[in-house]
């Protein structure tokens, strides 16, 4: 079949809840994609930062293949091995004391939402059913009940209330107005370190320094949601570590398995995790001995292939690439490390019609938010790979 075929099919019996670009991707190895009819592209969006090692990594198949013969699920009624060993591993490579498992990173995000709840209520004596959680404009941390009631998109909303009660939402990157929204029933503070979704938005700097020394002055947990920004898209494992911030609660997803199994993970000292007991939460996929497997080698391979520091060096090169692109249609760059929102001007169009044009040029790329193309290949991506992708995207950005 064709990539028509496949197309027809979809839009016939899949729900209509995404608009992809139309391209049938069939086969992936690094950086490049294959689609059915064929053509091969470049990825320049790593299915959102979650194939930061590449595609089909051979290290990471290897190990899938291995443990799916071997264990794929116990749920958490048993231990397992896989799980046990990954819980250490994590916590030895960023220092926090425990780590709940889950599978996406919206799960990861209730998770600590519901951390943070609890330990407002147990520890620090908030009055029941009065806790407040403070979160950004702009923000997108998934799309559960709990979590588009505080997003800032209309869309995400329309026919789902009743929503759920306790967040309030303050200006990205104003600390002042963090401080004078908490209150005595405030248990947290939930923030992206750079806001992926919302067009790979960087706050201003000593934004997240000055909301940690809020925070700890007010009894507040930090939460970070670093399930994009984190494991070596920004050239840090952790985009916070950029402002030597240590968040209270952190949750990780996406690139944890590379791309080859759902799941994520909530990190937290065991002060706050030990509010949980036996039966608060889980998931029956949560630690499961397939993904914890891959969970496994997937770090060691962002370590091993020093993913963080290609980030870092090749982000700054690719940046310094795009400012030299006098481009009629770019109102301006922004970003950090390999994660870079090329930001158009209103009269330009929109940013879907460069996004398909690109992909006739063989790269691929996604818009958010009408105006915003966003970048963000996989860390394996070499010099050579982006000077053949830029040289496409350059005659896009010129195009009329």
């Amino acid at each position: 079949m064709k990539s028509v075929d496949y197309i027809e099919i979809e839009d016939r019996y899949g729900a209509h809840n995404y608009k992809p670009l139309d391209v049938v991707i069939t086969k992936g190895q690094g950086v490049w994609l294959e689609d059915v009819d064929g053509n091969k592209y470049m990825d320049f969006l790593a299915a959102y930062s979650a194939v930061n090692q590449g595609h089909c990594h051979p290290r990471l198949v290897k190990v899938m293949k291995e443990q799916v013969e071997r264990l794929t699920l116990t749920s958490r009624a048993f231990r397992n091995d896989q799980w046990s060993l990954l819980a250490k591993e994590v916590c030895e490579l960023t220092g926090y004391d425990m780590l709940l498992p889950m599978n996406s990173g919206a799960e990861a995000v209730e998770t600590a939402i519901k951390a943070s709840r609890k330990r407002g209520y147990k520890i620090k004596g908030v009055e029941q059913d009065k806790a407040e959680i403070i979160v950004c404009d702009g923000n997108f941390h998934g799309r559960t009940i709990t979590i588009i009631t505080f997003s800032p998109v209309a869309q995400y909303k329309d026919g789902f209330t009743p929503l759920t009660p306790g967040f309030k939402m303050i200006p990205y990157g104003d600390a002042n107005a963090l401080e004078n929204e908490i209150n005595p029933n405030t248990v947290a503070f939930l923030v992206e370190p750079i806001q992926g979704e919302g067009g790979v938005i960087v706050p201003p700097a000593g934004f997240l320094k000055k909301s940690r020394e809020i925070c700890s002055k007010h009894n507040v947990l930090l939460i970070a949601d670093e399930i994009q920004s984190g494991l070596g898209r920004t050239g840090k494992i952790f985009a916070c570590e950029h402002e030597n911030v240590r968040a209270n609660i952190v949750t990780i997803g996406k690139a944890l398995t590379g791309g080859m199994y759902p799941v994520s993970a909530t990190l937290a000292p065991k002060e706050i995790m030990s509010v949980f007991t036996p039966g608060d939460h889980g998931s029956t996929y949560g630690g499961n001995p397939l993904g914890c497997a891959v969970a496994r080698e997937a770090l060691k391979v962002i370590v091993a292939e020093k993913l963080c520091e290609r980030a870092a060096e090749l982000g700054d090169y690719l940046m310094q690439q795009f400012k030299k692109i006098q481009s009629p249609h770019v109102d301006f760059y922004r970003g950090k490390g390999l994660w870079i929102g090329i930001v158009l001007k209103k009269e330009a169009g929109g940013a879907r019609r460069f996004c398909e044009a690109m992909k006739q040029k063989g790269v691929l790329a996604k818009e958010t938010h009408t105006n915003v193309i966003r970048l963000a290949p996989p860390l394996v991506i070499t010099k050579h790979e982006i000077d053949w992708a830029l040289e496409r995207i350059e005659q896009v950005l010129m195009m009329e």
